[in-house]
């Protein structure tokens, strides 16, 4: 996708689409208990607000995890889909997203043609994107369209990346994403990575996402600079909620664009009525000291996920650990 100028930056394009994953990111937080009401009413607001994807969960695999420890969004079967969404008669797509490693593709991916599921987000680390590629085919030989998220890539060394960018440019996938799964990119350098992941796209006829986290309150700001360099593909949730330090807020996004195909008065209604009393009710999300050290220093959020569980506040103690630990 070509470069935005100022100009066109807010005004029409057939290009681009917005992917709501609150269910999904925001599921991290609760373990993906939703409530019924909760996930039928994101779903129409998501269709009143213009939005182009709406993410439901994970396609975990029962194998691996056990299904009275989640809700029932960390599996996404097909019929729970279906009894939120019916036949799905809509302008909004419906995505799941299959991790390497923790998904039976094979069998719990079915054909397109039974199935409510329109995407299938297939999350990969660099090291096993050969097994994501078995994925990626199998998802499109059974009717998906099929998007690849290489997670941690701030991590991988640039030479690494790019092999692995072509060898997944050259399967099937629809979209290839850039995944700040640290939050520790700042626009500058999602500018560079943005403008490396579009040539390969452009080469490859690929369209290109971004999925932003909020460690250092950039997740926004790295996902307009995105659709500034060429991606089109916009994750976001509402209000933010997401792992750790969460995501880019569907709201921002949606206010941003301030194109008539998307409203967001839907949005803030659905904040008002469900966001607010998920917060009220204990959930807990967004930026915090501890993910913004963690994002400075491009470490895992765990630790600081941890240090918030246990109602620390010695953070320079806490830079101290992080800093030794990258040594």
């Amino acid at each position: 996708m070509a470069k935005l100028t100022e100009a066109n930056l807010v005004t029409y394009s057939p290009n681009l689409k917005v992917l709501d994953c609150t269910l999904r990111d925001g599921g991290l937080v609760n373990n993906f208990y939703f409530t019924d009401e909760f996930v039928k009413d994101l779903y129409n607001a998501a269709i009143k607000a213009g939005i182009d994807y709406m993410e439901f969960g994970y396609k975990a695999s029962t194998d691996i995890f056990n299904e009275s420890d989640f809700g029932k969004w960390k599996f996404c079967k097909d019929d729970d889909i279906r009894a939120i969404v019916g036949d799905n008669d809509t302008n909004l797509k419906i995505s799941v997203m299959a991790d390497v490693g923790r998904t039976n593709h094979k069998r719990d991916i079915i054909n397109r043609a039974d199935s409510p599921i329109d995407l299938i987000r297939v999350a990969t680390y660099i090291n096993t994107v050969p097994a994501a590629i078995e994925i990626i085919e199998d998802a499109k030989n059974k009717g998906y369209e099929v998007s690849c998220n290489i997670m941690a890539v701030s991590k991988v060394n640039n030479e690494d990346l790019m092999n692995g960018l072509k060898e997944i440019a050259n399967s099937s996938v629809d979209v290839i994403y850039m995944v700040d799964s640290f939050g520790s990119y700042y626009p500058e350098q999602i500018a560079k990575l943005a403008d490396q992941y579009v040539e390969i796209g452009d080469k490859y006829k690929k369209n290109i996402g971004i999925h932003a986290h909020n460690n250092q309150q950039l997740a926004f700001a790295n996902t307009i600079t995105s659709l500034r360099h060429g991606a089109n593909f916009l994750d976001s949730t509402v209000s933010g909620m997401g792992r750790g330090a969460g995501n880019c807020f569907t709201e921002s996004l949606l206010g941003f664009l301030r194109n008539p195909r998307y409203n967001l008065v839907p949005i803030m209604d659905f904040v008002q009525k469900h966001m607010l009393q998920l917060k009220k009710d204990g959930n807990v999300w967004g930026y915090d000291i501890p993910y913004l050290l963690t994002g400075v220093l491009n470490a895992h959020p765990s630790s600081a996920i941890r240090f918030i569980k246990e109602n620390r506040t010695d953070y320079s103690k806490y830079y101290q650990e992080l800093l030794d630990d990258t040594l």
